[in-house]
């Protein structure tokens, strides 16, 4: 009898606004793909999985809750999206698959305009990665604070 209540409250608050619909999907493809790059190296999983995350909670809160209590979500987000903290690994994880595919970009692109503005993609890639995410000791959770 519960379930059903729960689920008739779902079903009516998807009525109400079916944009939520819509944001399920995203949320559920997206982690989908997320899943198949944790396995797969040329395809990044965490740019993936924070959007799976993004669009369940915009979806629903239930599901958003479900996947912050995954193993996916807690293995490859967690740290991440707590303390903005990355690990070595995670990091060169996402910039290593991603830069290769600009090189096969800028390789394939004639455009010299194309080709700087690749090649700017990749380096403020790493400048963004290096300077606006701490890194984290492998294995490490939690990052104190640093005062200053």
């Amino acid at each position: 009898m519960r379930i059903s209540v729960r689920k008739g409250k779902m079903m009516k608050n998807m009525r109400k606004n079916p944009v939520r619909i819509v944001w399920l999907l995203f949320g559920f493809l997206s982690m989908g793909i997320g899943a198949v790059g944790v396995v797969l190296p040329v395809l990044p999983a965490t740019p993936f999985l924070l959007l799976a995350s993004f669009c369940l909670a915009k979806g629903s809160e239930r599901f958003h809750k479900w996947f912050t209590g995954t193993k996916l979500y807690k293995r490859h987000l967690d740290s991440f999206v707590k303390n903005r903290a990355m690990t070595l690994k995670t990091k060169f994880s996402l910039l290593i698959p991603a830069s290769c595919m600009l090189l096969l970009a800028f390789l394939a692109m004639r455009n010299v305009y194309g080709r700087v503005f690749i090649v700017f993609l990749i380096v403020f890639k790493y400048v963004y990665f290096f300077t606006k995410i701490r890194t984290i000791p492998a294995g490490q959770k939690f990052v104190p604070e640093t005062e200053g």
